[in-house]
């Protein structure tokens, strides 16, 4: 038996080999979709260059020379130089790091708050719900980044403070879904047969229930990405992100707006980066839908 017939096995013999074969066959069904494949590419393609950018980066991301400022793309700055005489390349390979590590922090602080608190409120109904609920409405009726501003303005300026209002203002989506999905089946037969067994309610919830819910999550997380990346590009072209020296793409567009209409490179290419890798997670997230959510991915 192949490597391939052992994931394919209609009957898999153990727990590992049936996890094993289904994430075999959703990365099957991922490569038959072109735009899927193009937004790993580009997803996997900025977690290379984030991962390795001192080696892809051609000249220091922060020190520059006055004597080069504002120099065109040619051979030697590939996408010319800012008003400090900074290569534009290789902050863009450097600002990499800081848009990989805004949206993995993001993901890994919001994502799970709003999956457990829209799990509980799902699973226990009542006052339970409705007070979690309302608090969720609250959030959900305010304009993101308006409400990310409020919080970065609180908190000060800084990536740290941004990755935390980001993440405060993106949990809400997250507890809808995963309460949604509770509802489904919170009084399906095999759950009532977990509690008959005498399971606690921390236990049907962890054990069974965010498992179940875990499939919406992954693809409301990868399409949520562009947004956190759009929402941390605006917070840095105010002021409020990641501040100078260091490379974040939005706070580039920022500085180069001055130069809009004569060095057009400056705030253009930082600009083409945000939209390559949003449109990446995007056609991911996309991908990810049509194959985790098949009847969703159907009435498109």
């Amino acid at each position: 038996m192949t490597t391939v017939d052992w994931l394919l096995a209609d009957s898999p013999s153990s727990r590992m080999q049936a996890r094993l074969g289904r994430w075999y066959r959703i990365f099957r069904a991922l490569l038959r979709n072109p735009l899927a494949v193009i937004g790993g590419i580009i997803v996997l393609a900025l977690i290379v260059i984030a991962a390795f950018a001192p080696m892809i980066a051609t000249h220091s991301p922060i020190a520059g020379s006055l004597s080069e400022r504002l120099m065109p793309p040619d051979a030697q700055h590939w996408m010319g130089t800012d008003e400090l005489g900074r290569d534009i390349w290789s902050r863009i390979v450097y600002g990499a790091r800081i848009t990989l590590a805004i949206v993995a922090l993001v993901a890994v602080l919001a994502a799970p708050v709003g999956l457990l608190i829209g799990a509980i409120s799902g699973y226990f109904g009542g006052w339970t719900d409705r007070i979690l609920m309302g608090i969720t409405d609250i959030f959900l009726s305010m304009p993101k980044l308006i409400l990310a501003l409020a919080f970065v303005a609180a908190l000060g300026p800084g990536i740290e403070n941004a990755i935390i209002a980001i993440a405060i203002t993106s949990w809400p989506a997250y507890a809808r879904i995963a309460r949604a999905e509770t509802l489904t089946f919170r009084n399906s037969e095999f759950i009532q047969a977990v509690q008959l067994q005498g399971a606690s309610a921390t236990r049907v919830i962890v054990r069974h229930i965010l498992p179940l819910c875990s499939s919406s999550m992954i693809i409301r997380v990868t399409l949520d990405m562009a947004g956190i990346i759009l929402t941390a590009a605006g917070l840095g072209f105010l002021g409020l992100g990641a501040q100078p020296p260091l490379p974040e793409w939005g706070a580039m567009i920022s500085r180069g707006r001055t130069f809009i209409l004569d060095q057009w490179w400056v705030a253009t290419m930082p600009g083409f980066a945000i939209v390559i890798v949003s449109l990446g997670f995007c056609f991911l997230g996309d991908g990810l839908r049509d194959v985790l959510d098949p009847k969703q991915g159907g009435k498109r």
